[in-house]
């Protein structure tokens, strides 16, 4: 079995078999690519299927230089994953990736804002260009609804449903699931549709998409990202931030607010409850406030 044909019948199995999003896809190709570079550099003619823990200890070491510890557990996780698929096909009895240890990780708080700091940020938005309203609108619905990017940008009219209160969202793995909506936001939204979208000519294809740039496609990820870095900059705030930051904000507001980590966990979107409660590492102020609320022995 050759490199490029393993390759491509990995990506298969990803998309059909696990359902893992393009970006996704491209992340687990990219760790296997790297590896084929290193082999073809080095003039390795080792194939897939014989390839052994000695030549990739090399390959780690050799990425290791140029790459931080969260990248290096990255990369051998993603090696791991697609030996243990050539396992699953009985195409190899061994990982080769077993031996090999994975850096030590902390595990890393995520950046939050402030209301204060949203509401900052919005201020900054120039609200007499037409884009001003769409981006006011996109902030607003990344803050209120705890949206991943790729979520943002393929949300459709169609998932709407404000009467009910809720918008659908295809997350993860094209995970469907229901997320409220203020009522605010709904009307960012609805300003945004009515005034803003209704006098751009809207392409083939993107009929139902909500979010759309000035030639009337789907909005990039990169865009989105371009249009968070710029309002950090205007406003002065020196956190990194990021349309993540948004994200991780919501679920952390929530959380201090008193809500419930179960509630949070599936408006995320978050498969396992452990992903969501490292937003309990943020602030454990309200850990004492549950406990003088509801404790039996509170007085």
């Amino acid at each position: 079995m050759k490199w490029n044909s393993a390759l491509k019948d990995y990506n298969l199995y990803l998309r059909i078999e696990r359902g893992l999003s393009p970006n996704s896809l491209d992340s687990y190709s990219r760790d296997v690519k790297k590896l084929m570079l290193f082999l073809e550099s080095n003039n390795f003619s080792i194939s897939p299927l014989a390839i052994d823990s000695d030549t990739i200890q090399k390959f780690i070491y050799d990425a290791s230089k140029s790459l931080s510890a969260r990248s290096q557990a990255r990369l051998i996780s993603g090696l791991r994953s697609f030996f243990d698929y050539l396992i699953f096909e009985e195409y190899r009895t061994t990982n080769p990736t077993d031996l090999i240890e994975s850096p030590k990780l902390g595990r890393k708080l995520p950046d939050t804002l402030s209301v204060d700091d949203i509401d900052l940020i919005i201020s900054y938005i120039d609200l007499s260009l037409p884009q001003g309203e769409r981006n006011r609108t996109i902030i607003e619905t990344l803050y209120s609804c705890g949206l991943r990017v790729t979520e943002l940008i393929t949300l459709q009219i169609s998932d709407l449903f404000f009467v009910e209160g809720f918008i659908r969202v295809i997350g993860k793995g094209d995970k469907q699931r229901f997320v409220p909506i203020n009522i605010e936001t709904q009307k960012f939204i609805t300003l945004y549709i009515t005034e803003i979208r209704s006098h751009i000519q809207v392409q083939k294809g993107y009929e139902d998409t909500l979010f759309l740039n000035r030639r009337g496609k789907q909005l990039t990820r990169v865009m989105i990202f371009t249009i968070v870095k710029n309002l950090a900059i205007k406003s002065g705030i020196k956190k990194s931030i990021s349309p993540h930051t948004f994200r991780h904000s919501f679920a952390t507001h929530l959380l201090e607010r008193g809500a419930d980590l179960r509630a949070i966990q599936q408006m995320l979107g978050h498969e396992s409850i452990t992903t969501t409660e490292i937003y309990m590492h943020l602030d454990k102020s309200h850990l004492k406030n549950v406990m003088e609320q509801f404790h039996p022995r509170k007085k």
